[in-house]
């Protein structure tokens, strides 16, 4: 599933890091953006 294997990859980007809640937007746009 290709939206899932994005926000697997985001969440592995954003551990140590503080921006995990805009990647969170960010997978959030993209998926609203393919329905």
């Amino acid at each position: 599933y290709e939206v899932e294997r994005i926000y697997r990859d985001a969440r592995l980007m954003t551990i140590g890091e503080g921006t995990s809640e805009i990647q969170r937007l960010i997978i959030a746009r993209h998926v609203l953006a393919q329905e």
